[in-house]
């Protein structure tokens, strides 16, 4: 491409902030991680705060963690616009939730598919806004959310993660699926609670799971009703769990961090125990960061990690949004759902660009189980992709 990175990404944001202009200030971005949709964000907050004549403007920026609210902060001091910060408040979508009869110029929202739970967008409809700009890397998988944000803020430009790499917005990727087996203890395990999932889901009929929800839900059903609908989630979670902590897991995660030594890793794992199992079986090259580490370890591992001290930095979903880790360029999936989201958040913690730089993901999977399944939906419109036989 003979024209730069930089210069590219900052056409299509501008292409970006026009279409959201052009849609009358109510829009969602929904852009591949990487192209810099933070920067979208700050540009639309300071043409509403610079253009407007009210004497008490303000703006709010909607983020999900409490290190995305510096890390936003930042972001205005970064493109120029520090000297709004007086008139912008960043907030976690868990506080902004109890607002009422408050009125914001805009409300900006990052990684808005988190703030549309049911308790969350109660901050829509207890308050009010003039302009709004919602972000995010794809569109939410569930119905309910996707209907609920063409709504409250319809899609005004999108760029996939893949029409990203081929703008160089990213740096481009190749993806191993690695097929793993269970253990003859795993297995005998996984299949007794198998035959037991599958006696309650026979007697919960069609549409299992959506009865077992209701079951629970309904104060009126029986002690019988309950205790079968109560099991076959027990049922899933037990399966899950086992997948989650396949031994196989640990050994081939040893095999593929021998193999690329002096490389900053990125790790995944299913559940915040497995993470630190993975953690303590690469030994001190590894620190750990998820949700059941205090404010203080993580950011501890972050240090150790971005000062070269640690090559491995192990996670569950913490690092999922808005973390920059532009020396990583090997990652290691362990634990999976069906969500594209995920994994396409996954990918960008990996595909910051850089001149010559490819990012290779490995992704470790239970081959004929839920997990395979999950793991197809997951990539199923990105390219790249190497199933290993």
């Amino acid at each position: 491409m003979s024209v730069t990175p930089h210069l590219v990404k900052d056409e299509h944001q501008k292409k970006a902030l026009d279409a959201w202009k052009a849609a009358k200030y109510r829009g969602s971005v929904i852009c591949g991680t990487g192209f810099g949709k933070s920067r979208v964000g700050v540009l639309a907050v300071a043409h509403t705060l610079n253009t407007s004549d009210k004497p008490f403007d303000k703006a709010l920026v909607l983020v999900p963690t409490v290190q995305l609210q510096d890390q936003f902060k930042e972001e205005f001091t970064k493109w120029g616009h520090g000297d709004l910060l007086d008139k912008i408040e960043v907030m976690c979508y868990q506080s902004a939730y109890k607002l009422k009869g408050e009125y914001y110029d805009i409300v900006i929202c990052d990684e808005v598919h988190l703030g549309l739970s049911p308790k969350h967008r109660k901050f829509f409809i207890n308050n009010t806004y003039g302009r709004i700009l919602c972000m995010t890397a794809t569109l939410p998988e569930e119905p309910t959310y996707r209907a609920i944000l063409a709504t409250l803020a319809p899609t005004v430009y999108s760029l996939s993660l893949d029409e990203c790499v081929d703008l160089e917005l990213v740096a481009p990727y190749k993806i191993l699926c690695i097929p793993l087996d269970l253990s003859v203890e795993e297995r005998a395990e996984y299949q007794n609670i198998n035959n037991s999932f599958g006696y309650h889901k026979k007697r919960l009929g069609y549409g299992a799971f959506d009865t077992a929800k209701a079951i629970l839900a309904d104060s009126n059903s029986t002690p019988e009703d309950k205790a079968t609908a109560f099991q076959f989630f027990a049922c899933i979670r037990k399966r899950k769990k086992i997948i989650d902590h396949a031994s196989a897991k640990v050994f081939k995660l040893q095999s593929i961090i021998a193999e690329h030594l002096d490389t900053q890793i990125l790790v995944f794992g299913g559940s915040n125990a497995f993470t630190d199992e993975l953690c303590a079986a690469i030994d001190d090259r590894a620190v750990a960061y998820h949700s059941d580490k205090t404010t203080k370890q993580k950011k501890n591992a972050l240090q150790r990690f971005n000062d070269g001290d640690a090559d491995v930095l192990c996670s569950t979903k913490a690092l999922n949004q808005g973390f920059n880790v532009p020396n990583a360029s090997v990652g290691v999936i362990c634990g999976l759902t069906s969500k594209s989201l995920s994994m396409i958040q996954r990918l960008g913690r990996l595909l910051r660009f850089q001149v010559g730089k490819t990012g290779q993901v490995y992704i470790l999977y239970v081959q004929n189980s839920q997990e395979e399944n999950w793991l197809k939906e997951a990539v199923k419109d990105l390219r790249n992709i190497t199933w290993v036989k």
